[in-house]
């Protein structure tokens, strides 16, 4: 059941597929005149001069200011991605908890963070938490910050993932005698994160675009470094810069999906490219009942093999 493709809207006609042709083409010459307009106009204000442009050739100041902001960009990408989702991880699995002195903080604290805005966040780990006697450094601020709101959106992914799976599985699991936490490790949580690495990896590429605003804690991040790059050698090559700047940003995020392309094929492949089935002693968790924990009538008494 959980393998039939959901069927949204029937596959457009041939005047149907006509029509979206038409219009994309009409919207390709509307972009590339738009894109053209600008250049022109970008060209009439000296804006594409190769004297700017080759600032980055010229400076090698520059270039190594820009390489330090990029590092220091991932540092605390990859710092807040891994906490986010052991957070997100532990707050899902305190919120699915039968126990309510469990469930109930565990959705006070989600509701919290996904509410407040993350700049917020970041704030309050800079300026307000000295101000109960812990003082952070500008790196960690940032990354608290983004490992709150992160780590709460996060658990929200974790738990649709763990929900969309069909319940036979967890119910066989259970027969065969595997705890919830074995159910949840060995079962849920695998399935989940094939079913919502698309959501999770774009989480996690906003949660990298975010740390530009460590901007405001004066954490050296990309942007900062560029905007000091900007400030010393003059307002005209902001241009330049910044498109730099933004070219990084979207090379890096796609390296990233990529990535997570890659590893969820090597996992398709793994694991034979259906859903997932996953040994549990011997039998298959799938969304039948497992013969193995059918017993066997060999007698009287009705003995188990």
């Amino acid at each position: 059941m959980s393998g039939t493709p959901i069927v949204l809207a029937d596959p457009p006609g041939p005047r149907g597929r006509r029509r979206i042709l038409i219009s994309s083409i009409i919207a390709l010459v509307v972009i590339a005149g738009l894109v053209t307009l600008a250049l022109l106009r970008l060209a009439s204000k000296g804006q594409l001069d190769g004297e700017l442009w080759s600032v980055f050739v010229d400076q090698p100041d520059l270039r190594t200011l820009l390489w330090n902001g990029l590092l220091d960009t991932l540092r605390a990408a990859l710092t807040a991605m891994v906490l986010a989702v052991i957070l997100g991880v532990a707050l899902a699995m305190a919120r699915m908890s039968r126990h309510r002195a469990v469930r109930i903080p565990a959705v006070a604290v989600v509701e919290l963070f996904r509410s407040l805005p993350v700049l917020m966040l970041i704030l309050f780990a800079y300026l307000g938490l000295p101000a109960l006697g812990w003082k952070l450094s500008a790196f960690w601020a940032l990354v608290l910050g983004l490992t709150a709101y992160n780590g709460a959106v996060i658990s929200e992914i974790f738990r649709a993932g763990i929900a969309s799976i069909d319940r036979g599985q967890t119910e066989a699991a259970a027969a065969l005698g595997l705890r919830p936490v074995q159910i949840f490790r060995l079962i849920q949580f695998p399935q989940a994160v094939r079913r919502m690495s698309p959501t999770l990896i774009s989480q996690l590429v906003t949660l990298l675009k975010d740390t530009s605003l460590g901007f405001v804690i004066a954490y050296s991040e990309l942007l900062r470094s560029g905007r000091g790059a900007v400030e010393f050698l003059g307002s005209r090559y902001a241009l330049p810069i910044y498109t730099v700047i933004a070219v990084i940003y979207i090379v890096t995020n796609n390296l990233l999906s990529a990535l997570a392309r890659w590893l969820d094929r090597q996992q398709n492949r793994r694991l034979g490219g259906g859903h997932a089935e996953l040994p549990v002693d011997g039998a298959v968790a799938t969304g039948a009942r497992p013969a193995a924990a059918v017993p066997e009538q060999g007698g009287p008494g009705g003995t188990r093999t």
